[in-house]
C-alpha cells in the first residue's frame, strides 16, 4: 500500500489528468463528429450539408458507449479512448506511468538536460513532467511545451509520401490554445519558470530551442512529418542514457518515421513498448 506523500500525490494526478476517476461514467466519452457521421451514415448528397458542418465545429458528441466500468477502465488505462469532455491528456494511465518512472530513473542516475514533449494537446502530460519534477525538488530542469497550438499540420505528400492522406489537420478538437495550456498548468500550480512554451509547427521551431541537452524526448506528433522533424531536431541533443518516448509507435507513418531515422543513423538500442501504442528506448 502506497503511504509516502509524494506517490501518493503523483498516482492521484494521473488519474485527475486523465479523468480517470470519472470513467464509470457511460457518458465521460465525447465522440468527434467526424468519426461519428461515418458510423451514422452521413454520407449522402441529402446529408452534404451535415458533414460539412460537422467537419467545421468543435462539437463534441456524448453518447453512451455501452460497456461495462471494467471495460472502461481497461480503455483508459490504455488511452484507447478519448476522453474529450474534461481531461488533460489522451494517453491513459500506463503511458503516464511510463513518463513516471522514466524520469524518476533519470533523476536517480543524474542525467543531465531538459525534458520536451512535442504534441500536447491540453497539455497533461507535460503537465506530469513538471510535476515529476516538483515532486522530487529538481530545480534545474525546464518543461519544454512544444505545440502549434492550432492542431495538426497539412500533409506534404511530396515530401513525405507516408503522409499521404493524412486527416489529423481536419481533426478541430486537437486545435487547444497556448493559453488554455497555460491555464491548464495553473490549475494545477504548475506554471512557473520552468515551464517553456514553444508555439509553431515544428519543422520552424525546434531547430531554435535555445536548451543544450535534454534527458527525455516525448515525441506525440502523430505524423511521419512531425516525427521526422523532431527527431532530427532533438535526437542529437539527448544526453547518453536519457531516453526518447514514442508516443505513436502503433500509427503506421510514425513508425515509418522512427525506423527511418534509426537506420540512417544506426540507432540499435531496444525498443520497449508500454501498452501497445506508445514505446521507448533508451540512448547509448
Amino acid at each position: 500500500m502506497v503511504t509516502d506523500t509524494k506517490t501518493l500525490y503523483l498516482e492521484l494526478l494521473k488519474k485527475t489528468l486523465s479523468d480517470y476517476l470519472n470513467v464509470d461514467n457511460p457518458y465521460a466519452n465525447g465522440v468527434p463528429p467526424q468519426f461519428w457521421w461515418k458510423k451514422n451514415g452521413f454520407k449522402n448528397q441529402r446529408n452534404k450539408w451535415l458533414v460539412k458542418l460537422l467537419r467545421r465545429s468543435k462539437i463534441i458528441v456524448l453518447r453512451d458507449d455501452g460497456l461495462s466500468a471494467k471495460e472502461r477502465q481497461e480503455k483508459r488505462e490504455k488511452g484507447l479512448d478519448w476522453p474529450l469532455m474534461q481531461a488533460q491528456t489522451m494517453i491513459g494511465i500506463k503511458r503516464l506511468n511510463n513518463i513516471h518512472e522514466l524520469l524518476e530513473d533519470l533523476i536517480d542516475r543524474g542525467i543531465e538536460g531538459d525534458v520536451i514533449e512535442t504534441g500536447v494537446w491540453r497539455g497533461g502530460a507535460s503537465i506530469f513532467m513538471r510535476a515529476v519534477l516538483k515532486a522530487n525538488v529538481i530545480t534545474d530542469k525546464k518543461v519544454w511545451v512544444c505545440d502549434s497550438f492550432e492542431g495538426l499540420p497539412l500533409p506534404e505528400p511530396d515530401k513525405y509520401p507516408a503522409d499521404k492522406g493524412d486527416a489529423h489537420h481536419t481533426f478541430n478538437f486537437c486545435a487547444i490554445s497556448k493559453e488554455t495550456v497555460a491555464a491548464n498548468f495553473e490549475k494545477y500550480g504548475l506554471l512557473d519558470d520552468q515551464v517553456c512554451f514553444v508555439k509553431g509547427y515544428f519543422e520552424d521551431t525546434l531547430a531554435h530551442i535555445p536548451a543544450e541537452k535534454f534527458c527525455l524526448l516525448r515525441l506525440d506528433g502523430d505524423m511521419y512529418s512531425s516525427t521526422i522533424v523532431a527527431l532530427e531536431e532533438l535526437y542529437p541533443k539527448l544526453s547518453s542514457g536519457g531516453y526518447i518516448i514514442i508516443d505513436d509507435f502503433n500509427l503506421g507513418p510514425c513508425a515509418e518515421a522512427v525506423n527511418d531515422y534509426r537506420k540512417t543513423n544506426d540507432i540499435t538500442a531496444p525498443i520497449t513498448d508500454v501498452d501497445g501504442s506508445g514505446a521507448y528506448w533508451r540512448k547509448d
